[in-house]
């Protein structure tokens, strides 16, 4: 049996599936989001890993089985919702910026788009986590080599496994 887990901007949605993928348990938390101004958009790490830990565990619940009994996680998140945590205690420094976050627009606008399309084929944008990353690191006073930064599911995977993600 496969736990997915789905960790989204609005919620987390957990299925336990068989072989076949048939679904066989479901579990849903809702993921709250902070307006702390105008164009800004962000939520609580650890509130999402409860979220996850809560519908998990209904998912497994409804389908009757110890958790032991899963073979594999499969995991897909909210893409480029970004996190800085403390790389050996994995506590979060900040509140993860959400993707639809506009915070960073203007230090978008100051970088040279013709030639990161060229690089990159993207074009600068508040979407993308690099500004998000560079934000963050401007308002810590923490030494970056005991930092580390990811998208959602870089987090969830360190908090699930344990693992320190250099």
């Amino acid at each position: 049996m496969i736990l997915a887990i789905d960790q989204g901007t609005t919620g987390t949605t957990c299925l336990v599936v068989d072989r076949e993928l048939r679904t066989l348990g479901r579990g849903y938390a809702e993921v709250e989001q902070h307006y702390p101004q105008p164009g800004w958009i962000e939520h609580d790490p650890e509130q999402l890993w409860r979220s996850v830990e809560q519908a998990a565990a209904d998912a497994v619940a409804a389908a009757g089985i110890e958790p032991s009994a899963l073979a594999a996680i499969g995991l897909t998140n909210q893409r480029e919702t970004t996190l800085l945590w403390e790389r050996e205690s994995g506590r979060p420094v900040a509140p993860a910026i959400v993707w639809q976050d506009r915070r960073t627009a203007e230090r978008c606008a100051e970088l040279p788009a013709d030639l990161l399309r060229a690089k990159t084929g993207l074009v600068p944008d508040p979407y993308f986590s690099a500004t998000k990353l560079e934000w963050l690191l401007a308002r810590t006073d923490r030494p970056q080599a005991e930092l580390c930064f990811g998208t959602v599911d870089a987090w969830l995977l360190r908090k699930l496994a344990g693992l320190d993600l250099n």
